[in-house]
């Protein structure tokens, strides 16, 4: 049974290198949990119906940067104790993205801990002057902030002022003793606590671009997460992140999926192209009638015939190994901000049983209810494209209907593929000043210092952090592929893959099917001539918005 107390877990597996072949879009969702660019970047990559959103945050010192917020987000929606269920991510693998969030969070979390007795050290003994820094750089994060190039000068101006302040406070001090000794170690301390605390931000900020870029460059980096791996029965907390990596996995594995009107079935994309069959059910003898068949038979010979579909009379490479799988399609509303997956007798761990499987595919075919599909799925490009081919059989009366639909689930966004850049400014050359070159600037820049310092004991209470410096919304229902997935159609390769794909499958559908009815003694000779044109016309297909039904 599905249910908490399940342990979802294979047991003892035998890794596999590169076994899906998924690695490049994998690979870019993992990378953004290492990033260090502006959260708000995440808003660029969008797909067109699933649009993630960032709270704003109360206080700008304490926002987090585009990995923070990411590897916040996606571990709490996928691991956390009171998650909704998810969509699938066909093309990755979330698992792993999710285990190298956890990794981000890791490295995050020892730079924090330093970062924290910094700030308890040279901060909390000395929190006036702490908070009279803060002060002054909260305000000139807010004044440069602002759209108007006069209030960023301003801000750095009132930066400056505090500088001088300081200094002349320092030396015009009235107080002796203690107090004096107290009141000029209050405005230094601080600046000597962010000097420490530059150090050890650069040094994690070097660590997470080298995972960044080790990513992306398809190095195989693994996610180092050993608070996943129980030490003992007692460990409570790591069995609970053990047991929610493998329900995440088996979530998966489901074969349910859910059809969202116009978004089409959630994570496959929006169907872009449909074909259908239907003919009359006339018998090849008059005197005799058909033998009685059942949907489920059909499928069955589509289904066999579907899985030969890498091997042709030419050795000329073409189709790789498809899956193909039997599909339960669930219909839920367009603005749905949640899906159910099905937990009863006829699952096993969120997949749905063969037998249930088969009673949909024969009796629920008009009405309310669930329906059944048989896909055939190729992941290409390592994971960046994903075509999925879907037939569905129904018999209404006397009249069989076969209709092939075609889904197609473009590359990640281009964001999740940068690279990490060098920081590096403009300026004039001394002599020649007509000339200008680049000159490198540091990983962490002042603000920055200050910003990771002052966030740093809050990580200890997320939810007070998240309140302060707001958080990454993710779209719901939440996938980890679809929701940042471009178009496909923008890259030439990958649309004329998807269009080459319908022909070939088309065909071996109506072929497998026209063979069922022969077999069962009907006149398959309207059938035949349906199918001949239908196979022409598809060699002319075009992506269009066929869940729209604007035609």
């Amino acid at each position: 049974m599905a249910d908490g107390g399940f342990d979802f877990s294979p047991g003892a597996q035998v890794p596999l290198t590169g076994a899906a072949g998924q690695t490049a879009a994998t690979n870019a969702l993992a990378s953004a949990a290492y990033r260090d660019s502006p959260v708000a970047d995440l808003l660029k990559a969008n797909s067109d119906w699933h649009k993630s959103q960032v709270k704003a945050a109360r206080l700008s010192l304490f926002e987090p940067n585009l990995g923070e917020a990411f590897s916040r987000a996606v571990q709490v929606r996928l691991l956390g104790g009171a998650r909704k269920p998810i969509i699938q991510s066909f093309g990755t693998e979330p698992q792993a993205v999710v285990e190298h969030c956890l990794a981000a969070n890791r490295i995050r979390k020892e730079r924090d801990t330093r970062l924290t007795v910094v700030m308890v050290v040279f901060g909390l003994l000395f929190l006036p002057g702490m908070l009279l820094w803060l002060g002054a750089f909260q305000l000139r994060r807010t004044l440069a902030g602002s759209q108007n190039r006069g209030a960023g000068a301003l801000g750095t101006a009132v930066l400056i002022a505090m500088g001088v302040l300081a200094v002349i406070f320092l030396i015009r001090l009235p107080f002796t003793g203690f107090l004096g000794i107290y009141l000029r170690a209050m405005v230094v301390a601080p600046v000597i606590g962010w000097l420490w605390a530059k150090q050890i931000c650069e040094r994690t900020a070097k660590v997470l671009r080298e995972c960044w870029a080790g990513m992306l460059a398809g190095g195989g980096i693994g996610a180092k997460i050993p608070e996943a791996v129980p030490q003992n029965p007692n460990e409570t907390s790591a069995e609970r992140l053990r047991l929610g990596l493998a329900k995440l996995s088996a979530e998966e594995r489901s074969n349910l999926v859910f059809y969202a009107g116009p978004k089409g079935i959630l994570g496959m994309g929006t169907r872009w192209g449909s074909w259908h069959l239907a003919e009359e059910l006339i018998s090849r003898d008059p005197d005799k009638e058909i033998n009685p068949f059942r949907s489920w038979d059909v499928i069955k010979a589509v289904h066999d015939q579907l899985r030969m579909l890498e091997r042709g009379p030419l050795h000329t490479g073409g189709f790789p190994k498809p899956s193909v799988t039997h599909w339960i399609v669930s219909p839920i509303g367009e603005g749905a901000d949640e899906v159910a997956r099905q937990q009863d007798s006829d699952t096993d761990a969120f997949q749905i049983r063969g037998h249930e499987i088969q009673r949909i595919c024969n009796e629920q075919q008009f009405g309310s209810g669930n329906r059944h599909y048989l896909g055939v799925q190729f992941v290409l490009w390592d994971g960046q494209l994903v075509i999925t081919m879907l037939v569905t059989v129904t018999v209404l009366h006397e009249t069989l209907r076969i209709e092939v639909t075609g889904h197609a689930l473009g590359p990640v966004h281009p964001l999740f593929t940068s690279k990490p850049a060098a920081k590096t400014k403009e300026v004039s050359k001394a002599v020649k000043f007509w000339e200008t070159k680049e000159v490198g600037l540091p990983l962490v820049d002042a603000k920055e210092v200050v910003r990771l310092a002052a966030r740093a004991p809050l990580t200890w209470f997320p939810p007070v952090l998240d309140y302060l410096g707001g958080k990454v919304v993710l779209p719901e229902p939440f996938g980890l592929r679809h929701a940042w997935a471009d178009k496909p159609w923008r890259h030439r390769f990958m649309a004329d893959d998807a269009l080459r794909a319908a022909t070939p499958v088309l065909r071996v559908v109506h072929a497998a099917a026209i063979r069922v009815l022969e077999e069962n003694g009907v006149d398959t000779e309207q059938f035949g001539t349906r199918s001949t044109l239908l196979s022409g016309s598809v060699q002319g297909a075009t992506p269009m918005k066929a869940d729209v039904y604007d035609a």
